[in-house]
Order: structure tokens, then C-alpha cells, then sequence
């Protein structure tokens, strides 16, 4: 995060929680395991992506994480992994994202991870934890299990700090998820939903991490969030953006001038980027480098939700 407190180019209190799992699996000659909560399914808001599935956005930020892997490897004959825990079916349902559309995000996933030859990743999913049950049973099961109760969070929140953070950014992309040309009522309205829902995002999202945690205790934790200092995850940025915040799954990859970035789909067309398609699918977009980037859209928020 912005202003998280580190000094100098490797941080004593950020490495100090995970040294201790590096230096297991080097007295074993393991290879050093991470796992990461992401790629959960494309945002429902046609004004940011190309569609449901993923696509080039996804596709540069998994050859991103195998290369670190590789370039571990190089340093660590016995190299690392990196298990992707899509959590798009712990709570699409709060996203307005079918179990269909999830299940199909999912293995088109899996078949670039494929493509791609990237065998340092492989994906895991709640339907490989509850199998056999059905898709609202499993979010039930999940929650029941690991969950903390929403109060705690509200509490947590109010006390500022990353909480907040947290929060704030959820309820952000909240709003932009579920402003798309369905919605019918009011803004204010929507914007109370989205407050209200976030706390449930984070709900669930706390449950599947500590079901993670259960999981796989040896594996260092992975977080496509900002992280403050010296905090039990690390903070990884899947892509150039201007955003932290911003995922693959929320925008669309953007070329110009030889370099890739994420961009929301509606700020990409608006600066004059032309869409690519391959395979008969919506890839990403090419943009002059000389184009100027777009503000933001008049309707898109810039206010920090209350907790």
C-alpha cells in the first residue's frame, strides 16, 4: 500500500513473516509453494471487460506469475509453484455472476494455462472441496465453517487502517460492477447495496482464506490487494496499471507503443483504442502511443464509501 511503512528495497518486517516457510522447503529441497486467491470471473459490467471469459488481460498476468517462478527456479534449482485459488464461485451470487458463467471462466482458465505450457500454475476451485454438492450449498458450507461474523468486520473497519482500505476498494468496484446497463434504480440506492454487499465480499473472502490457511499451512500467502507492512500476505501486482486495484478481470489489456496495460473497456474506446480479435474472440486492444489516456467517465465514482 501507499505510505505502508517499508525502508529500502527489501523490508525486514514485510519478508520476516515468510522466511520461515521459504527456509522449510529449502532444508527439504522442496520447491517453494504460494498460493494465491484470484481469477475469480470476469466483472458483469460490459463498460470494463470484453465478455465472461478471460482473455488476453488474464493470459499476460499468468505468464507474469510463471516467469517469477521461473526466475526462482533459477536461483532455487528446485523451483516454486503457484496454486491460483479462484474464488468466483465463493461469491459470484453477490456479483450478480451465474454459477454457469463461473464454471465457464474456469476451465477456459484452465485450457490457456494449458496452452501456455505454464507449469508452475495450476488452479483451484471450491467445487474441488465440496464436491458433489450444489454450487449455493458449497458458499453455505464455506461460510458456516469459516466465516467471521459481519459485526467483527464492521468493527475492524471503523478502526481505519487497511480494514478500510480494504473496504473502501471492494465497495468501489462493487458499484462499478453492478452500475451496468441492467440496473434500473437509483444511485444512491445502489450505493447502499454495494456497502452492504462488500461487507458480505469480505465475509466470504476471509472464509475461503482461512479454509486456504487449513489447506495448505506450508505455502506462502499471495494477495492481488495492496498489503500494509509486515503483514501475512504479499502483495503482488498482476499487471502495469495506474491502479493498483485494478485485476485483469476487471478491465481489458491495452498495447501501445510495444507495452501492455490494463484499462477499463469503456477508457480504452474513449482514447481511441481499436479492439483485436483472435480466434474469432475479443482479445485486447492496440491504442497509438501518442493517444492520451481518458479522465475517468462523469458516472463512474469518486466518492470513499462510509463504513
Amino acid at each position: 500500500m501507499r505510505e505502508g511503512g517499508c525502508t529500502g528495497e527489501v523490508c525486514p518486517r514485510c519478508v520476516g513473516h515468510h522466511l520461515e516457510a521459504v527456509r522449510d522447503a529449502m532444508a527439504s529441497g522442496r520447491r517453494i509453494e504460494f498460493v494465491l486467491p484470484a481469477f475469480p470471473t470476469k466483472s458483469p459490467n460490459p463498460a470494463k471487460v470484453l465478455g465472461p471469459l478471460p482473455d488476453l488481460a488474464e493470459e499476460l498476468a499468468l505468464r507474469f506469475l510463471n516467469s517469477l517462478c521461473e526466475r526462482i527456479g533459477a536461483i532455487y534449482p528446485p523451483g516454486a509453484a503457484i496454486l491460483i485459488c479462484s474464488d468466483g464461485r465463493v461469491f459470484n451470487d453477490l456479483l450478480g455472476v451465474s454459477d454457469e458463467n463461473v464454471t465457464g471462466y474456469v476451465r477456459a482458465l484452465d485450457d490457456m494455462i494449458t496452452r501456455m505450457g505454464a507449469t508452475h500454475l495450476e488452479q483451484f476451485t471450491l467445487d474441488k472441496v465440496y464436491r458433489g454438492a450444489g454450487h449455493t450449498d458449497m458458499r453455505t458450507m464455506l461460510s458456516t465453517g469459516h466465516a467471521p461474523e459481519i459485526e467483527e468486520l464492521r468493527e475492524e473497519v471503523r478502526a481505519g487502517g487497511a480494514p478500510l482500505a480494504m473496504y473502501r476498494g471492494i465497495t468501489r468496484f462493487m458499484l462499478e460492477d453492478l452500475s451496468g446497463p441492467h440496473y434500473t434504480g437509483t444511485r444512491s440506492a445502489l450505493q447502499r447495496e454495494c456497502r452492504r454487499l462488500a461487507y458480505r465480499v469480505i465475509q466470504r473472502s476471509r472464509a475461503w482464506g482461512d479454509l486456504l490457511g487449513q489447506l495448505f499451512p506450508a505455502a506462502i500467502r499471495l494477495s492481488i490487494h495492496p498489503q500494509p507492512c509486515g503483514t501475512e500476505k504479499i502483495g503482488i501486482l498482476l499487471a502495469d496499471t495506474p491502479d493498483a486495484w485494478l485485476t485483469p478481470w476487471h478491465s481489458v489489456a491495452v498495447e501501445s507503443g510495444g507495452r501492455f496495460t490494463l484499462m477499463k473497456r469503456a477508457d480504452a474506446e474513449r482514447a481511441g483504442a481499436e479492439p483485436v480479435h483472435v480466434a474469432g474472440r475479443p482479445s485486447h486492444y492496440v491504442l497509438a502511443p501518442d493517444a492520451a489516456r481518458p479522465a475517468p467517465a462523469p458516472h463512474e465514482p469518486g466518492h470513499r464509501p462510509r463504513a
